[in-house]
C-alpha cells in the first residue's frame, strides 16, 4: 500500500488571530492529575502541538507542570506550541475576564496564550463557585451580563497583547452569528462537539465563509454510544485503507478543514491519534452519503453545564 499524506503537521492559518493553529490537538480533559500530566508529556513527544485546556477542567497546574518539564527537557519550544484554554460561566463579568485569564496563565506557567476560548455562551451567577445551583439542581444564570460584553472583554485581552486570538466554545450557529455581526475581532476559532454522527455542516460552512476554524472535540464521540468506531461504513473504509477506525473518523475531521482535539491516556492510541492521514476521495464521499445515524452526545449548548466534565472535583 502506498503511503498516504500525513496530517501530523498540518495546520490552519488564523485569519483572526496571530499564525496557524495544529490540525489535529490534544485535548486535557482528564480527571486525574497525575494521569492528565503523564498524558500531557507522552502527547508532546509523540508530536503534538496543540494543547488544550480549560479553566473548568481543574487541571491547568498539572498541564502546567507537563509543558514546562517537556521545555526544560528540550522536547518542544514554547513557540512551538499552540495552547488553548477557556473562560469559565462564572466569570462572564467584564471585570472577571482579566482576572481569570491572568489566573490561568500562572496556572499554566505561561507569559501569553495563543487562544483563549469563551467555554459557554451561558453565564453563571458570579462568584467562586463553578457550578452555582438552585435547590431545584439547576444552574444560577447570571442576567446581568451579555455575551457581547464579555467578547468586548475578550478583545481587550488581544489588545493588551497577552493572548494572540480570542475564540467561543459550545455555541450555537445563532449565537455565533450574533458575535460575528458586532465583533470589533472576530472569534478566531469556534470549538464545538463534532463528528460523522454530528457533522456540523452549516455550522462549518458558515465559520469557513467568515474565516474562522471549526475546532472539534469529541471527534470520535466520547467513546460513548452510539459508537463512532463501531460504525459499519467507517469499519469498512479501515480495513480498505489498512488504518483504525478512530484514525478513518480523525482523518475525515481534518480532511473537510476543520481541526480537532483528541484526549486518551493510553500512550498506544495517543500515538494512534497523530498518526492519521489523507482518505480516498470515494471514502470521504461514502462518509457524507451512507452514514445515517445523527446524535449530540454533549448537552452543553442548551444548558453551559458540559456533558463530559464531572461537575464535582
Amino acid at each position: 500500500m502506498h503511503r498516504l499524506e500525513c496530517f501530523c503537521n498540518t495546520s490552519i492559518p488564523l485569519a483572526h488571530g496571530a499564525g496557524a493553529i495544529p490540525a489535529v490537538g490534544f485535548g486535557t480533559l482528564i480527571p486525574n492529575a497525575i494521569a492528565t500530566k503523564q498524558a500531557v508529556k507522552v502527547a508532546l513527544e509523540v508530536g503534538f502541538r496543540h494543547i488544550d485546556g480549560a479553566e473548568v477542567y481543574r487541571n491547568e497546574d498539572v498541564v502546567g507542570e507537563a509543558m514546562r518539564e517537556a521545555f526544560d527537557a528540550g522536547t518542544v519550544s514554547r513557540e512551538e506550541l499552540f495552547v488553548t484554554t477557556k473562560l469559565w460561566n462564572n466569570n462572564h463579568r467584564p471585570e472577571r475576564v482579566k482576572l481569570a485569564f491572568e489566573a490561568s496563565l500562572r496556572r499554566l506557567q505561561l507569559d501569553y496564550l495563543d487562544c483563549y476560548l469563551i467555554h459557554t455562551p451561558f453565564a453563571f451567577q458570579p462568584g467562586d463557585e463553578q457550578y452555582p445551583m438552585n435547590e431545584h439542581d439547576e444552574p444560577i444564570y447570571d442576567s446581568g451580563v451579555t455575551l457581547v460584553q464579555t467578547w468586548q472583554a475578550m478583545e481587550r485581552l488581544v489588545d493588551e497583547g497577552r493572548c494572540r486570538c480570542i475564540g467561543l466554545s459550545d455555541i450555537t450557529l445563532d449565537k455565533l452569528k450574533e458575535i460575528v455581526a458586532v465583533a470589533r475581532i472576530k472569534p478566531a476559532v469556534v470549538q464545538v462537539e463534532c463528528h460523522p454522527y454530528l457533522p456540523e455542516w452549516e455550522l462549518l460552512e458558515f465559520c469557513q465563509q467568515h474565516g474562522i476554524v471549526l475546532l472539534a472535540f469529541a471527534p470520535l464521540g466520547h467513546g460513548m454510544e452510539p459508537r463512532i468506531t463501531g460504525d459499519p461504513v467507517i469499519k469498512a473504509i479501515a480495513q480498505r485503507v489498512g488504518k483504525s477506525p478512530a484514525q478513518v473518523a480523525l482523518a475525515w475531521a481534518v480532511q473537510r478543514g476543520t481541526a480537532l482535539l483528541t484526549t486518551s491516556t493510553n500512550p498506544v492510541h495517543i500515538r494512534e491519534n497523530f498518526d492519521i492521514s489523507l482518505l480516498p476521495q470515494d471514502a470521504m464521499q461514502e462518509m457524507k452519503d451512507r452514514i445515517t445515524t445523527s446524535i449530540r452526545l454533549n448537552a452543553v449548548v442548551e444548558t453551559g453545564v458540559p456533558g463530559f466534565v464531572p461537575r464535582g472535583a
